[in-house]
């Protein structure tokens, strides 16, 4: 069997490489599309605590939106607008909804960088992409973490007991709207790593030697 000069090896090997970094990086284009579906739905849903079987009051709480039944009738009375910081209960609960659209903001950016491919160096572009998603990232732990802080505001206690303070809950339960912001963190960070890994790997898709070639040989 005869072997194939070192030269073709070189290029099929290159060709090869060029399609499997072109599938990753769909692959990453599908994931970030998807990454801002989640943060944006994180943002508007006001399912970030809620009532239980134990609860005074049955309720929900969102960054700025929330719902608390009435004792009597039983009916949801909804306030809360991200236009009207006063609506919204807590100090924590307006900062945590900052951060948070901050970090919606800047992975919308994300997606509307894409743009970016046709103007720009790809890797460059992967690059300014990877550090807006772990900016996102960093955006999105400080609201998980300070919006606890607001548990103790009085409309949530009359929802979740007079036991509520900060950082504990009393009655009430941790809604999925919660949880999917904490998986949104790694999402982030995994995003941005193979953001990172792609632009490096971008820079690497046409060799010294090949670009020596095409100049020899056009």
């Amino acid at each position: 069997m005869d072997l194939l000069p070192a030269q073709e090896a070189a290029k099929i090997y290159h060709t090869n490489y060029v399609r499997n970094s072109r599938a990753i990086g769909v692959m990453w284009g599908v994931f970030t599309i998807c990454f801002v579906i989640i943060t944006v739905v994180v943002f508007i849903q006001p399912y970030w605590i809620g009532d239980s079987v134990s609860t005074p009051q049955a309720g929900y709480f969102g960054l700025f939106h929330y719902c608390i039944g009435n004792a009597l009738t039983s009916e949801l009375t909804c306030k809360g607008s991200m236009l009207d910081f006063n609506s919204i209960p807590s100090p924590a609960f307006r900062t945590a909804m900052f951060m948070v659209g901050c970090s919606m903001l800047l992975v919308v950016g994300t997606m509307v960088a894409f743009s970016l491919f046709f103007f720009c160096n790809a890797g460059n572009v992967y690059k300014i992409c990877a550090w807006m998603q772990l900016a996102s990232g960093v955006l999105m732990v400080v609201g998980c973490m300070i919006y606890p802080d607001g548990w103790d505001a009085p409309e949530v206690k009359r929802m979740c007991g007079q036991r509520t303070d900060k950082y504990s809950l009393g009655n009430c339960t941790v809604r999925w709207a919660y949880i999917l912001a904490i998986i949104s963190i790694l999402d982030s960070v995994l995003l941005a790593l193979l953001s990172f890994t792609l632009g490096n790997r971008q820079d690497q898709l046409l060799p010294d030697d090949f670009e020596l070639d095409g100049a020899e040989n056009p």
